[in-house]
Parts: structure tokens; C-alpha cells; sequence
């Protein structure tokens, strides 16, 4: 079994966490900027034996797409012809930020590091992949 590799998606910003090899836990892997994203997955991908990909898919209450899914379908199609031999899930991503910002309230974090936007996202990632992993078994 390959690593799963989920993909908080964002213009500036984009989070990333991974399984374990045997995909029993999710982890915080790291946060990239959006321009690097490609090449740090292609070169993350030639290290690591990654089996699938999990990418958020933003929506707003009503169940329509949210504003930013026109950024993740452009992004979506160059990590196709960047990885195409790696298939992509997509998993519902509503309040993972919210729930991100409580985890760091529960874990007890300081105020200043709860500012830290990268750490959002990468928790935020994080849930994206829990809740695929939930979904599966």
C-alpha cells in the first residue's frame, strides 16, 4: 500500500497532509505556497510511494460549488498531466477550517500561534484526509 496525500487547496496558500504507508493515520505534512505546489508534489511523489490523492472540494451550505472551485479545476487539470498515473478523490471540505481553528483552541495553542494561517491549513488538510479515510472504511 502507497501513502494518501490530501490537498487543502488555496490561491495563496495550499495545505498538505499524508498517510502512513499502511493509510491507518493522517498527518500534517506541510504547508506550501500555491506557485510551488506543483513542483513539491512531483518531487514528493518521486521520494515517497504515494497511491492516491485527496483533494478538498469547497461548497457552500446550499451544496453549490464555492467561488474558489474555478482555481481547484484549473489546478486539478495541471496535476493530472503532471501525475496522471495517481488517482484523485475529491472530498467535501465544509467548516474544515473552522474545525482546524477549534483544534488548535483544544489543543491549547496561544493566540499568536492560532494566527498562524499555514498551520490552518495544514490542519485543515489534515481533516480533508480523516474524513476520506472515515468515508472508505
Amino acid at each position: 500500500m502507497g501513502r494518501i496525500l490530501a490537498v487543502d487547496y488555496g490561491t495563496k496558500r495550499t495545505g498538505l497532509a499524508v498517510t502512513d504507508e499502511m493509510q491507518i493515520i493522517a498527518s500534517g505534512l506541510t504547508t506550501v505556497e500555491t506557485k510551488e505546489l506543483l513542483q513539491f508534489l512531483k518531487d514528493y511523489v518521486s521520494k515517497e510511494n504515494v497511491e492516491k490523492i485527496v483533494v478538498g472540494l469547497p461548497k457552500q451550505m446550499d451544496n453549490t460549488a464555492s467561488e474558489s472551485e474555478v482555481y481547484i479545476q484549473k489546478f486539478l487539470v495541471q496535476l493530472a498531466k503532471a501525475l496522471p498515473e495517481i488517482p484523485v478523490n475529491r472530498v467535501d471540505e465544509r467548516f474544515t477550517s473552522k474545525m482546524a481553528f477549534q483544534t488548535m483552541i483544544d489543543s491549547g495553542l496561544k493566540k499568536k500561534q492560532r494566527k498562524n494561517k499555514a498551520l490552518i491549513d495544514e490542519i485543515s488538510a489534515t481533516l480533508i484526509l480523516q474524513s476520506y479515510l472515515t468515508s472508505v472504511q
